[in-house]
């Protein structure tokens, strides 16, 4: 599924729109090709139920493509980035790491698949990763995958980090808004977006993504839509990929019920379900309502355990407003207006990593809500 990618001039502007947006409050600090496999379903609940309205589908994305010309001395790949901008250089402010000796313990599982993250890890003057973007940046394939899936005309990264997604964004979007509240991981994602050659198609703001969407809300009845100087802007998709709370998610669950986490912890693959309340800063379902009242169709990236129930829930009181409109409308027609949910399974070899939740005009058959 894709649409057509729209040329346009320049970028949204939308610098001048978050500086309205914060001029009455003040920000505090935070951080925030492939192969589709056609088997798709329904996922089942802890209960054996069917979750309602959830398309599962499953993406098979072992091809990664290897790097080339590598120098034995420096570890750096012989190739040199075009259109380089000194002052967005970001060498020195984080360390570089070119062997394993130099890396933290905690940190060298991740530094071994630092190519996986990203292909040009090694390329002149080299990516550069802060701690939490060691653990928390989305596998390259994974989000070339998803950017494929969001491919439109503006994008919203709302939790960009350091600028993994974003990357892979502007090769399929017209227009790339990455924000971030952190300033060292949003120069480091301009850092890495420069090494792709892709940093002019991307648009950094530092924000607090939450500040911004409620100021958003507030000062724009008509969802979708961005003012600046030269008339109105759309915003077409938001992504979604908060922190899941650390390297230690998938053991973390605040909603189990008595006995169950011994039940899920007897396997060494098995996992507590996560539960959305434990994404940061705000519980998961309040950052997707809110993602909700800028543009209806939202890429929520979540760990691979999540509760089903509780992505299901998230479009409830959508689609019993829905229903409760339809009237007499005939079941068939009741269940074409209802909004449907599309999770797509994020595998890499055998290794199942994370979940992609498409909502609205994302999800396969629902094109037409775009």
């Amino acid at each position: 599924m894709g649409r057509k990618r729209k040329h346009g001039s320049g970028l949204t502007g939308l610098s001048g729109f978050v500086a309205k947006a914060f001029s009455e409050a003040t920000t505090s600090t935070r951080r925030n090709t492939s192969q589709e496999d056609a088997t798709s379903g329904l996922l089942e609940d802890e209960t054996g139920s069917l979750a309602p309205l959830v398309e599962v589908t499953t993406a098979d994305l072992s091809n990664e493509e290897g790097l080339r010309s590598i120098d034995a001395q420096t570890g750096l790949v012989q190739t040199q980035t075009q259109g380089w901008i000194e002052k967005y250089d970001a060498t020195g402010i984080v360390p570089y790491y070119t062997d394993a000796s130099q890396v933290p313990e905690h940190l060298k599982k991740y530094f071994y698949q630092r190519t996986r993250y990203l292909s040009l890890y090694s390329t002149p003057p080299g990516c550069l990763l802060d701690e939490e973007g060691w653990y928390s940046i989305t596998p390259e394939v994974i989000a070339n995958q998803i950017a494929e899936r969001c491919r439109c005309d503006t994008i919203l990264d709302a939790f960009c980090g350091v600028g993994g997604n974003a990357i892979a964004f502007a090769k399929t979007c017209q227009r790339v808004i990455a924000i971030d509240i952190n300033p060292t991981r949003l120069a480091l994602a301009r850092h890495n977006a420069q090494i792709y050659g892709v940093a002019d198609n991307i648009e950094f703001i530092l924000a607090d993504y939450i500040e911004f969407a409620r100021a958003y809300a507030v000062r724009h009845s008509s969802p979708r839509t961005v003012l600046n100087g030269n008339g109105s802007r759309q915003i077409d998709v938001v992504f979604l990929s908060p922190p899941w709370g650390g390297p230690s998610y998938l053991a973390k669950s605040s909603s189990l019920n008595d006995g169950e986490e011994e039940i899920y912890n007897e396997g060494t693959q098995s996992f507590p379900p996560y539960s959305l309340a434990s994404i940061q800063p705000i519980h998961g379902a309040e950052l997707f309502h809110l993602s909700r009242k800028i543009t209806p169709n939202i890429a929520y990236y979540l760990p691979r355990n999540t509760r089903m129930e509780e992505v299901s829930g998230l479009l409830r009181t959508n689609n019993d407003q829905i229903e409760q409109g339809a009237g007499h409308a005939s079941g068939k027609q009741k269940k074409k207006a209802e909004e449907m949910i599309e999770v797509e399974e994020e595998w890499t070899g055998s290794k199942l990593k994370a979940l992609t939740c498409y909502f609205g005009g994302l999800a396969s058959g629902q094109e037409d809500m775009f």
